[in-house]
């Protein structure tokens, strides 16, 4: 029997040990964990990619602030990612690892480290991939620096690394701006994405503060309309196949 000055301390510490046990169950539940907890599945694959970002004070016809560039890239697939790539845990660090990646697809060794990371989480499941064994965990950096090295990596991109007309069909930079016509920002998202990049990159827009929630909001509702005006279109363009309606 739990003496009477001990009780409440015994109900803070079952209470505290249920909120931990939910707000785990939660997280599990969404995919997200820790690095430490991501390495401990030695049976998954593991991918890194990272978002480089930099301050500019240019401007877009010279009247439109640009305020940050942030760097993503065309895949081979047609779709917008992160630059980064698969890593083997057991033969070098996910930092390591994606270091050699960079290089491969930047022709520039980026060094990124665990200070850079911002989260692990699995890839959303696909069909046919079940077992633990094929299980994919995203692990996501973003580094901030300077606008010369961002000039700098899109140049090697272009001229000397490896995977550029392969792998990597060109960087692109992300429009933060919105111009009076609606284009920029929202028809940036609606383009289409690789698995988790385009939350990604909005998490990341909000995280940093590189654009207000108002904004990204507003350019987020313009790229739903678009989408809608897309359909319409490929419709059009479908007959021009021969495609009967």
């Amino acid at each position: 029997m739990i003496p009477p000055k001990y009780r409440s301390f015994s109900r803070l510490v079952s209470c505290l040990q249920s909120r931990l046990l939910a707000q785990h169950r939660k997280k599990m539940a969404s995919g997200q964990m820790s690095r430490d907890e991501a390495l401990e599945c030695t049976r998954c694959r593991h991918a890194c990619h990272v978002m480089l970002y930099s301050e500019t004070a240019t401007q877009l016809f010279g009247r439109i602030p640009i305020w940050y560039i942030v760097l993503m890239q065309m895949r081979f697939d047609g779709l917008l990612g992160f630059p980064g790539g698969f890593v083997n845990p057991s033969e070098e660090t996910l930092e390591a690892g994606l270091t050699r990646e960079l290089l491969e697809e930047l022709g520039v060794a980026v060094p990124v480290s665990t200070e850079d990371h911002v989260e692990s989480c699995f890839s959303p499941p696909r069909s046919g991939t079940c077992s633990s064994s094929s299980r994919l965990i995203l692990h996501f950096y973003v580094k901030k620096i300077e606008e010369e090295q961002i000039r700098e990596i899109e140049k090697a991109a272009a001229s000397t690394a490896a995977d550029h007309g392969l792998e990597v069909l060109g960087m692109v930079r992300v429009p933060l701006y919105t111009t009076k016509s609606g284009g920029g920002l929202s028809c940036f998202l609606s383009h289409s994405f690789i698995g988790v990049a385009r939350s990604q990159l909005v998490n990341s827009l909000l995280r940093l503060h590189l654009v207000s929630p108002g904004d990204l909001r507003e350019a987020l509702r313009g790229s739903q309309r678009r989408h809608a005006e897309s359909a319409q279109n490929l419709q059009a363009v479908l007959k021009l196949t021969g495609e009967q309606p």
